[in-house]
């Protein structure tokens, strides 16, 4: 099993490179084009750096949340609580993400308008549904997980 969980924890480091390159290069440009288009609200700038910085937080702790999972899968410990508690952070961490870009949809909003590219916020709807089926799908794994937990412990205490 550990030739298999190798490549998902390599799927899972390739996707937060990006997302690092990202913070570290776009994410700056990104809160600074914000200001310089929209000046009557260029105090704004920091706030939307810091949630956009803060989102990417989140996507890393769920990363991290993944490796665990993905540890334990190694370790033979896929149906514990561990598990379970990883799944929890997960959906709760899609739950964040979701939030935070429901928040600043208005200023995506004023951003799209001043530049004048409604493609902005199919992107921020996409990043919010997306963060919503995340959620739910980390939700029926947790439930399923508890359950197959219930009546493992329930067959070893029949047996």
């Amino acid at each position: 099993m550990k030739r298999e969980t190798f490549v998902l924890k390599f799927a899972v480091v390739l996707m937060g490179l990006p997302v690092l390159a990202l913070c570290i290069f776009v994410v700056p440009k990104i809160a600074a084009f914000f200001a310089e288009l929209n000046p009557k609200f260029a105090y704004l700038h920091y706030p939307f750096y810091i949630g956009l910085d803060v989102t990417a937080l989140v996507f890393f702790v769920a990363l991290y949340q993944t490796l665990r999972l993905l540890s334990y899968i190694d370790k033979n410990q896929a149906f514990s609580e561990l598990s379970v508690t990883a799944l929890k952070v997960i959906k709760y961490c899609a739950m964040i993400i979701g939030a935070l870009y429901v928040v600043f949809m208005p200023l995506i909003y004023l951003m799209a308008d001043a530049d004048d590219s409604p493609g902005m916020i199919v992107i921020g709807m996409i990043i919010i549904f997306g963060c919503i089926v995340i959620a739910v799908f980390a939700a029926v794994l947790q439930k399923l997980l508890k359950n197959a937990i219930a009546i493992k412990s329930e067959n070893d205490l029949t047996i």
